[in-house]
């Protein structure tokens, strides 16, 4: 594997991105590179947290896929992270988020207004067929 260089509207498309998760709501690495332009970048994603210095970034709000946290259970950044995820209210539990739908974006908060329904997972959109039905 050959190592890329991170082009600097990257950076600032993911970080733009992690700002915008509201406080309280959390997003996965992978949901904050799709909001980004950067589909199938989730570990981009990852490498510029571990990498960010701005103590006001609210990298914390970023969790796992599965809603866990990725630091090593009883790690320093495991303890922190929990401790300001709970600081805004966020119930965790044995290192992962519970009882919390992912933030969403203003766009996917408006279609589920407008539409009656709550925004569509990738996964679930993948798990209709082209009939409209599950398959």
């Amino acid at each position: 594997m050959g190592t890329h260089a991170t082009k600097p509207d990257s950076t600032k498309r993911i970080l733009d991105a992690v700002r915008a998760i509201p406080k309280g709501q959390v997003a996965g690495y992978g949901e904050v590179a799709r909001r980004a332009g950067l589909p199938g970048r989730a570990r981009l994603v990852a490498r510029l947290l571990s990498q960010n210095e701005d103590r006001r970034l609210p990298w914390h709000r970023v969790l796992r896929s599965d809603g866990r946290i990725a630091f090593p259970e009883g790690s320093e950044g495991w303890h922190e992270q929990t401790a300001r995820l709970r600081g805004e209210g966020i119930l965790v539990e044995n290192g992962r988020v519970r009882g919390l739908r992912a933030a969403v974006t203003r766009e996917e908060a408006l279609d589920a207004e407008v539409w009656g329904a709550p925004p569509v997972s990738r996964k679930a959109a993948k798990a209709v067929g082209k009939s409209g039905r599950r398959r």
